[in-house]
């Protein structure tokens, strides 16, 4: 059962659900209502541990589109894979996350951030502060970031710029060394793509991964910067919807998704 519904509408329907006489039924919720819930499991593949957890999972927490995007782009830092000791940030200084969406992430409410004449030659910031993807990478990661969302004039997808304050410990010393890092860390996912060039949001739109790239690092700083780009409604949503399921089922991770 796949719950598309709007924030706070979750609970009644999944408990109606529950009360099925069904043993082999998976929820899985779109929304953001059970992704603090240690009850659920929240379906993340790509994290260290993720498809562990979701292995036989029942009720599973889908992540938001902003969040899967943000966290693929800081996790090599963060370690949690035997190729990484430690982490490789300053925690003193939290990751500051840019992000920009087309108008399908500002959802459905009328509002300024969906609205296409307000939106047109224009970029909209909302939510500065406190925005809900803020606390939940946070969460999920165990490190504090800072996170400013706008919408821009288009209609999927996701462009994130990710700086991170690299820890002084010599581990890091290249733009070279990160993009390394980063190619290791996710060698094995299909769903995640490192490249050396900036990754597009017009490149990246109706495709099913995350990509990232663009490595850049100030040597007189220490400040990383790396760009992220996901389809909100594709990964960030409908494909890692089926991606947790066939992980829960035990069945082929990408079955039913298109790889190219």
């Amino acid at each position: 059962w796949v719950l598309a519904l709007p924030n706070g509408y979750c609970e009644d329907y999944a408990t109606a659900l529950d009360a099925l006489r069904r043993k082999d039924k998976i929820i899985i919720d779109l929304s953001a209502d059970q992704r603090f819930n240690a009850e659920w499991t929240y379906g993340l593949p790509e994290a260290p541990g993720g498809r562990t957890r979701l292995q036989g999972a029942t009720h599973i927490a889908n992540p938001g589109c902003y969040a899967t995007g943000a966290q693929v782009g800081l996790m090599p830092l963060l370690g949690g894979k035997p190729e990484v000791s430690g982490k490789l940030i300053d925690e003193s200084v939290p990751p500051h996350v840019f992000g920009i969406s087309g108008y399908s992430g500002a959802g459905t409410n009328p509002s300024a951030a969906n609205d296409l004449n307000k939106l047109q030659d224009n970029i909209i910031a909302y939510k500065s502060v406190k925005h809900i993807h803020e606390k939940e990478v946070s969460h999920q990661l165990g490190t504090p970031i800072r996170f400013m969302p706008h919408v821009a004039p288009y209609f999927q997808g996701i462009h994130l710029t990710l700086s991170a304050q690299l820890a002084d410990n010599g581990l890091i010393t290249s733009a070279k060394q990160a993009e390394e890092l980063y190619h290791e860390f996710f060698a094995n996912e299909a769903l995640v793509k490192v490249k050396s060039d900036i990754p597009f949001v017009k490149d990246n739109s109706y495709h099913p991964h995350v990509a990232v790239g663009g490595f850049q690092l100030d040597p007189d700083t220490g400040r990383l910067v790396v760009i992220a780009t996901i389809d909100n409604l594709l990964k960030g949503a409908a494909t890692q919807a089926v991606q947790n399921i066939n992980v829960a089922l035990g069945i082929d991770e990408y079955s039913g998704i298109d790889l190219e």
